[in-house]
């Protein structure tokens, strides 16, 4: 096949299903395709869902640690956990019913609730979509004169007649308006609640509000006689991290050796067990008392114990494993001693590679300290950051010098953009399958594939371009959290919100753009190798027949997706699987047991908002798109809403950050429509449509950058005023000057009745909190709005001395060895052998872990107050 046949077969994909219009603009009939494509997308899917939805219901009640988790562990403090009335296969629906998203905003956290906001907001974008464009496009689409047929007949493809195309321009100002009202409304909401909620006494005491981080500190920065000159009178404390490798690989080798120990301890618990049963057996009937370990003869006792042969020093030689294990961790414990006393004497190779935690004495001070310039010196104390979590730092980031930093970075950028590039091979070669049937047809080498089944060609065309796009995106959150980890990021909440924005790159890139200009890969190279401008027009031109590829997209993604996150089928089969097999000790089923499944947000956000940039781009072009991204979405609303109320535990918090950055990127579909409809209307030489499209593509611009400039500053900072006010406990000011508080605690304020008299109150009252951001979203209303739920102002919380010197210190530096944790069993081996370990130093403990008369481990699971390796989690 030569390469013009080539050329030809890639211009024919993913082009119009109906009617296919090549390059040269001549119509090329075939009957559409379109909705065979969808129905045998929504099928198997359809079928698959409802097995999953029902295996669920079936097993949920016989697995609560995976299905469960949050109404009863006891991981999750008591007051946060979620309420469940009854026993029953659907009590869980009945909390969803009567359980508000707002629970999750008390006690859960500030992003779980934010995410389900932005997945509400979402759906109420693509449903006034609807209400616009359904009535109105959808029927000038199907009288626009052109000949395609069944689902292609409702797309703009269908228009022929230029004065119809008023009607996408006339809608697409109204639409876009809204979207845009919509984001600019939610970021003056999200501004007013952040205020709200990180000024309130809960959250403004917590001290992790308090203290700030600065990276590529001097070292004079690090001795405590220079802190107040450095940061103010306001400063309370210090914490200096500098290098600690050394230290923090002895540390690891020490706990390892405390879990080898216990596994040595188990071993010799079961063969002992094993033992004495086979001793009582043979005793059955005669005189005596049960057999005991200590009991049992010397040599005996000695059989029992397990060995093993060194791999270092004396290679060869075969050891006790439990003595030699409690004499490697002494040793190990002399070391760590031995590094910690030298730890604060270290001196540094190179200026600045130190870090630095400062505790301050309000919130305010803190704000200040944060937003302020700190050093004269070039990238001294800086980048900094606040409100961080002690668990949340990479210890081992945090002490790069500046110009290691700054390259590192760029290194992990480009490494970035080289995956998103390259990652549109296999992305294009999997959307051409979209429309391999027409390549078929054409070249005779594709011949067999017309002798495939209708559905076999449904659903090799229609099911699975979408889901294996969907495999593929779904490994690279992976790839991208690990390069910005390893090359320096010095939190796993910075490293996610890069995550969050380069992820989002990714699904604009790949998932969208390239899935709808792949077919034309060579006229997109030729064009745009001559004129860059004719990108517009090329995806104008795509955009249209490839409409259909993503209606299947929402459905495999709604469908299969959201059942998946109710079954989980991988979390239930991975823990029965090493729960049975693998974890033997108390501690590895304690840890198995306890660990909870995670939410990426990086993840997780981008992907939402490339459904809705999918669905506004589209939102005049197939308003069938806007239905389908909708029921989607809804359904994913539902699985995460169950997630969040019964199995998620959010193991990061932006506080708010990655809904910030979601709204912005939303702007980002209407960008992409404008310019879309434009290169539609230049295709047709509609000069009307166009100027009012160019028009409103310039007001958009100029809206963006007017909002980013005012309200950026108050997403990335708190006003150093309502900190301050919130230090004096004083009432607090609006976030706007624009209306009293009264107006914004009453939705029907005396202006707003005059100016509609004659309206219901059920419904001014939610167009008055829309349309007046001003008053419904300032500080004041939502201060007031957050009093309205089961939030305590009284929950401060309470920390010992002990816990804050040692709060942002490295966990080298302060972890003390772990507890041997054993399971007690009737032959009393547990209290010989805690009575030997404690004898040398170590502790040991069989409390809370028994030995069943099945020889298997248990531990108290609905006590976790008697076992010895759990500890109650500090609110920093």
């Amino acid at each position: 096949m030569d390469s013009q046949s080539v050329i030809d077969a890639l211009e024919l994909v993913l082009m119009e299903n109906g009617t296919l219009t090549a390059w040269d603009g001549k119509p090329k009939p075939r009957g559409s395709a379109s909705l065979a494509s969808v129905l045998s997308a929504f099928v198997p899917t359809w079928l698959t869902a409802t097995l999953f939805v029902a295996v669920f219901i079936v097993i949920r009640d016989r697995c609560p640690k995976i299905y469960s988790p949050r109404t009863y562990i006891g991981t999750i403090p008591e007051k946060d956990r979620t309420p469940t009335e009854r026993r029953s296969y659907f009590d869980w629906f009945h909390t969803l019913r009567v359980v508000p998203d707002k629970f999750t905003l008390y006690h859960h956290s500030l992003d779980s609730y934010l995410f389900l906001r932005f997945l509400r907001t979402t759906i109420f974008i693509c449903v006034v979509g609807i209400g616009l464009t359904w009535p109105i496009l959808m029927p000038v689409n199907a009288a626009g004169g052109g000949t395609s047929s069944q689902l292609d007949k409702v797309t703009i493809g269908n228009v022929s007649k230029k004065k119809h195309l008023y009607a996408h321009a006339v809608l697409a100002w109204v639409y876009f308006s809204f979207v845009m009202f919509t984001v600019a409304r939610e970021r003056l909401w999200l501004i007013g609640l952040r205020q709200a909620w990180n000024v309130s006494k809960p959250n403004a005491k917590r001290l992790s509000s308090r203290t700030v981080l600065f990276l590529s500190a001097p070292k004079e920065a690090l001795e405590e006689k220079n802190m107040h000159r450095y940061f103010g009178d306001d400063a309370v404390r210090i914490w200096p991290a500098i290098k600690a490798e050394k230290l923090g690989s002895l540390v690891t080798e020490r706990n390892g050796a405390v879990e080898q120990l216990e596994n040595a301890e188990l071993d010799l618990i079961l063969k002992a067990d094993k033992k004495g049963k086979k001793i009582a057996r043979k005793s059955n009937g005669r005189n005596g008392a049960a057999p005991t370990y200590d009991g049992l003869p010397e040599d005996m006792r000695k059989s029992l114990r397990p060995t093993h042969r060194l791999k270092t020093k004396s290679v060869g030689k075969q050891v006790d494993s439990i003595e030699w294990f409690r004499d490697h961790i002494k040793e190990k414990e002399t070391q760590i001693e031995k590094a910690r006393d030298s730890y604060h004497r270290e001196a540094h190779e190179s200026y600045g590679a130190a870090a630095l935690f400062v505790e301050f004495r309000t919130l305010a001070a803190a704000q200040r300290a944060y937003q302020q310039i700190t050093s004269s010196g070039v990238l001294e104390l800086t980048p900094r950051y606040t409100g961080i979590m002690p668990g949340e730092v990479i210890w081992d980031n945090l002490t790069l010098i500046p110009a290691r930093r700054v390259s590192q970075d760029g290194m992990a950028h480009a490494l970035v953009i080289a995956v998103i590039i390259f990652w549109s091979i296999p992305v294009a070669f999997v959307s051409a399958i979209s429309n391999v049937s027409y390549l078929a047809q054409k070249y005779q080498w594709l011949g067999f594939l017309n002798k495939l089944p209708d559905p076999v060609m449904g659903l090799l065309t229609g099911l699975v371009p979408p889901l294996a796009t969907s495999l593929l995106s779904k490994y690279v959150p992976n790839i991208f959290r690990y390069i910005f980890k390893t090359f320096g990021e010095p939190t796993n909440t910075s490293a996610e919100l890069k995550v969050l924005k380069w992820y989002y790159v990714f699904q604009v890139a790949q998932v969208f753009l390239v899935t709808t200009l792949s077919s034309g890969a060579t006229a997109v190279i030729s064009q745009v190798a001559s004129d860059i401008t004719s990108v517009p027009t090329i995806l104008a031109q795509q955009l249209p027949s490839s409409s259909n590829f993503y209606l299947t997209y929402f459905i495999v993604q709604g469908l299969t997706s959201s059942s998946d996150n109710l079954l989980n089928y991988s979390d239930l089969l991975s823990y029965l699987f090493f729960n049975r097999f693998f974890d033997k000790t108390p501690r590895q089923k304690y840890n198995r047991y306890t660990s909870m499944r995670g939410i990426a947000w990086g993840k997780v956000f981008p992907k939402f908002v490339n459904f809705v940039i999918i669905a506004i781009v589209y939102s005049c072009i197939q308003p069938l798109v806007l239905g389908f991204a909708a029921t989607g979405i809804a359904l994913f609303y539902f699985s995460y809403r169950y997630m969040l109320l019964y199995t998620v535990q959010a193991k990061i918090d932006t506080k708010g950050h990655c809904y910030t950055l979601a709204l912005q990127q939303m702007l980002t579909g209407v960008y992409l429509a404008e310019l879309c409809l434009i290169g539609l209307f230049g295709l047709r030489k509609a000069q009307g449509p166009s100027i009012m499209t160019a028009i409103l593509f310039i007001v958009t611009v100029l809206y963006n950058a007017a909002m980013n400039r005012y309200l950026a500053p108050l997403e990335k900072y708190l006003p150093v005023d309502l900190t301050a006010e919130e230090a004096d406990d004083s009432e607090q000011t609006p976030l706007l000057d624009s209306a009293e508080q009264g107006e914004a605690l009453h939705p029907t304020a005396s202006h707003i009745r005059r100016a509609a008299q004659h309206v219901p109150r059920r419904v001014l009252d939610p167009m008055s909190r829309f349309f007046q951001p001003h008053i419904f979203a300032s500080h004041n209303a939502l201060r007031a709005w957050l009093k309205e739920g089961d939030f305590d102002e009284e929950d401060v919380p309470q920390y010992t001395e002990d816990d804050v010197q040692k709060a942002y210190l490295n966990p080298a530096l302060t972890s003390p060895t772990p507890v041997a944790w054993m399971p007690r069993d009737w032959m009393g081996v547990s209290r010989t052998e805690i009575a030997e370990c404690e004898g040398k130093g170590l502790r040991a403990s069989d409390q809370g872990a028994w030995i069943d008369e099945r020889g298997r481990v248990k531990w108290k699971e609905e006590d976790f107050g008697e076992v010895p390796v759990f500890k109650k989690g500090v609110k920093w």
